[in-house]
């Protein structure tokens, strides 16, 4: 029997002639070897950046980061993977964070912008400082509406560095052994503040100010060698222990919760180069999703806050407001500490001016040619 005719009989009988079955088997694992090579060359494809925060590892401020990093491949479509880091994990410090993301040892960082002061004069108005801009809406506003954005990334570009955008956190607070109404009570006291802009306005007040890592924090006002201090806002300082070893929480007047930091930010810094190779809709997928993780950030913090006062309230701990008048004596006295800073480099002037012009606008009204006569400007 020939070749033909068996073929004829296998396909009468239903069976698959021998060269079809051979060709179809070739076919499918052509298929799947291009199915395979699909896969992988989609698995190269994908960018990853790994990102280090400056929350330690179990704080709610790490959870969220982490959280929103590990939603971003699948939001990218697999194109870009966020990998989180805690505080120390790559670079052992923030200058080292600074550098190992200017050097692409780490593709991004998560800080406190106000971090870069020494590096970057211009940062100390990228965040809120004494008497300034005090809502965290005006500071979304001079952002994302008022050129503030693009600004400090041509500032941030001089660094290798590319500031995607704002990240906001919190307002701080100050925990004190003894009871304050006024900032005339500050007078003598002997306070854990920030250095820079904050320490210098206090220490107008008659503060003896202090430099203390957080973590030292706690002791020194557990031991008296501190008579208050200022950390972040209530819901990681009541889980640091302060009402353990404080009585009484200065706010500011009704609605600001900090006269000196209120709107403490953080945001998301990416290495210039990893920023520049990325896809532009990828880029505009990030930022788009760091003004997402901003708000829910803040909001998360906010809720538990409330909570934390319940519990410091629970705890036997005492609240005390400063008053309007009190916010414009401080105001007046940050006044000229604002130009000292801002004439560090062009760079800090150009960023502050956009504010004190925003400031000294009718829908803000927080500065008057009075008070800038006052001081001397």
């Amino acid at each position: 029997m020939n070749t033909l005719e068996n073929n004829d009989k296998q396909c009468a009988s239903g069976a698959t002639p021998p060269r079809r079955s051979f060709l179809r088997k070739l076919a499918a694992g052509a298929t799947l070897a291009g199915a395979l090579m699909l896969g992988a060359g989609q698995a190269a494809a994908a960018t990853t950046w790994k990102i280090q925060s400056v929350w330690d590892a179990g704080t709610v401020g790490y959870d969220l980061f982490e959280e929103w990093c590990n939603s971003i491949e699948e939001k990218s479509g697999g194109e870009l993977v966020f990998k989180p880091y805690p505080a120390k994990a790559v670079a052992a410090d923030n200058n080292a964070l600074f550098d190992a993301v200017r050097n692409g040892v780490l593709q991004g960082m998560n800080p406190f912008t106000l971090y870069w002061s020494g590096k970057i004069p211009a940062s100390v108005f990228l965040s809120s400082y004494p008497a300034g801009p005090d809502q965290p809406h005006q500071w979304d506003t001079m952002f994302y509406s008022l050129g503030m954005l693009e600004k400090t990334r041509e500032i941030y570009k001089k660094y290798g560095l590319f500031y995607v955008g704002p990240i906001q956190h919190d307002a701080n607070i100050i925990h004190s052994k003894k009871p304050v109404n006024s900032l005339a009570d500050l007078k003598g006291m002997k306070i854990r503040v920030p250095g820079g802009m904050v320490a210098e306005v206090f220490q107008q007040f008659g503060v003896s100010t202090v430099s203390l890592p957080g973590s030292d924090i706690f002791p020194a006002l557990e031991k008296g060698t501190i008579d208050a201090a200022d950390y972040v806002g209530p819901a990681v300082n009541y889980e640091l222990g302060f009402s353990q070893v404080t009585d009484y929480i200065l706010f500011g007047p009704p609605g600001v919760m900090s006269i000196y930091q209120p709107v403490d930010l953080m945001d998301l810094t990416v290495n210039l180069r990893a920023w520049n190779s990325l896809d532009p809709k990828l880029q505009q997928l990030v930022e788009e999703e760091v003004r997402i993780y901003s708000q829910k950030h803040y909001l998360t913090i906010q809720k538990r806050n409330i909570e934390a006062m319940e519990k410091f309230r629970a705890d036997g701990d005492t609240v005390s407001r400063l008053s309007q008048e009190d916010l414009q004596a401080f105001r007046r006295a940050a006044i000229p500490i604002w130009y000292n800073w801002a004439n560090k480099n062009d760079d800090a002037k150009a960023i502050f001016d956009m504010q004190l012009k925003y400031m000294m606008n009718d829908t803000v009204g927080y500065v008057t040619e009075q008070d800038l006569k006052a001081a001397g400007k």
